[in-house]
């Protein structure tokens, strides 16, 4: 007697049933998203979804806009205009980016505020407030580099006062203006040096401290607020 056929179902299924056999990823998502959170919190705790999701707009345009960009100080500028003017869609990717990386930073502060007036930095929670401060600093040094690569005056000079700022902090401040410069003036390495640290470095570096962070949240839990029932029965703080 003939076996009988699979359903599409089935047939689908056989593909998934491979992989969690051998990795577990299939399953894992359960561990991610199905968790018991506080019932009182608000949307306040979205922010932090918000960020992420931004954050992944700012890498997909990020790479769609570097597919043109050319980091030469005479490429740059003339890149710029190429795909704000001439490439498909090219103004709404770098509209995106742009304004993008503005939302970025204001839901950066509204979520470390709100993290900071519902006291959820406090135990057992400082390694996740830590991270976070950390990712901070990052994303103020990734708007920093990404100011200068539009390259036009506005974006030079500000960078140049930028730089100055930061090399005249004591110790460590006039070897962070030659790192940043690549040298003692601005040239084209600085260019380089800034869309290097702006594509590869930096976004490495936020993506590990989200993993990081994410891990610390999954494994901590959602904080309840400070008037919550629930935080009080419990003991947290």
């Amino acid at each position: 007697m003939a076996p009988p056929i699979p359903s599409p179902k089935e047939l689908a299924q056989i593909p998934v049933d491979w992989i969690e056999e051998r990795s577990g990823l299939v399953s894992g998502h359960k561990y991610l998203l199905f968790r018991n959170v506080p019932k009182d919190i608000s949307w306040l705790q979205t922010l932090g979804s918000g960020l992420i999701t931004t954050f992944l707009i700012q890498a997909t345009t990020g790479v769609l806009l570097a597919m043109y960009y050319q980091p030469t100080p005479d490429g740059a500028f003339s890149s710029i205009q190429y795909i704000t003017d001439t490439a498909t869609l090219g103004w709404m990717i770098r509209g995106m980016h742009k304004w993008g990386s503005t939302m970025f930073v204001i839901l950066l502060f509204l979520h470390m505020g709100r993290v900071f007036l519902m006291g959820s930095y406090k135990y057992p929670r400082e390694m996740t407030w830590v991270t976070g401060a950390v990712l901070f600093l990052m994303v103020m040094f990734m708007s920093l580099t990404g100011y200068l690569l539009v390259f036009d005056q506005r974006a030079y000079w500000a960078s140049v006062v930028a730089i100055n700022i930061n090399g005249s902090a004591p110790i460590l401040g006039p070897f962070i203006a030659e790192f940043l410069k690549v040298g003692p003036e601005f040239s084209q390495h600085t260019l380089s040096r800034f869309y290097s640290l702006h594509m590869l470095a930096v976004p490495g570096g936020i993506m590990a401290f989200i993993g990081l962070h994410l891990w610390l949240v999954i494994r901590l839990g959602v904080s309840s607020p400070p008037w919550s029932k629930h935080r009080a029965k419990a003991g947290e703080v």
